[in-house]
């Protein structure tokens, strides 16, 4: 029996979160998706516009209706690009998945009369990223970057601190010392804060996680 779009979806992200090879479940042979280098899937990828905030709904609702209408042959992947932050907030770390584009739904398919009415007429799209007879697909090479993007290895890290804010630091031999923000290196996960000693201030470069902001 088939697999729905939903559950070949869910299986190629659990294989590529633990390495396993991806295989079908009636031959026990390596899946396409495992054994097809991403140029030679079926398909092109499109970009489609959402309402904000609707980018999840829109692939639910696609999703569903590839299914229940029988075109798993011509719509093969809905994908919102995300990426994983990793948020400060007093002191803790809190992963969060940011949306890479905001209003935006990548689709691989095959363009046709029926595929684009499918993707087209879904609740919460309103339209495709090109002209409105034929959208074109987005290169290869910009497909990668943006896939590649959502598996980095090491998430991001997402501070609310801005230069010359003052913070008191809550951890480290520094503890309970107030100072303001001299510089924030988002790279590193680092911030230098300026702090007072005798009447002297002294830069000191703390982890995101040794420092809170004053309210």
């Amino acid at each position: 029996m088939a697999r729905s779009l939903r559950e070949r979806i869910a299986q190629r992200r659990r294989a590529e979160e633990t390495g396993d090879v991806l295989t079908d479940e009636t031959t026990g042979e390596e899946s396409e998706a495992a054994e097809t280098p991403p140029e030679e899937l079926p398909g092109d990828w499109y970009v489609v516009h959402t309402y904000s905030g609707y980018e999840n709904k829109v692939r639910q609702n696609l999703e569903h209706r590839v299914e229940t209408m029988d075109i798993t042959d011509q719509i093969f992947e809905v994908v919102v690009p995300t990426q994983e932050e990793v948020e400060i907030k007093s002191g803790q770390r809190h992963s969060v998945q940011r949306k890479v584009f905001p209003g935006y739904v990548l689709v691989r398919m095959i363009m046709g009369d029926e595929s684009w009415s499918v993707v087209r007429n879904t609740p919460g799209v309103t339209g495709f990223v090109g002209t409105t007879a034929r959208p074109s697909p987005l290169a290869q090479e910009d497909v990668d970057r943006i896939l590649k993007g959502m598996h980095a290895e090491a998430p991001k890290v997402s501070v609310t601190l801005a230069l010359d804010d003052t913070v008191r630091i809550i951890d480290g031999p520094f503890s309970d010392f107030r100072g303001t923000v001299d510089d924030i290196d988002h790279e590193r996960g680092k911030v230098k804060v300026l702090v007072s000693f005798f009447g002297r201030e002294t830069p000191v470069t703390l982890d995101f996680l040794q420092v809170e902001k004053e309210t």
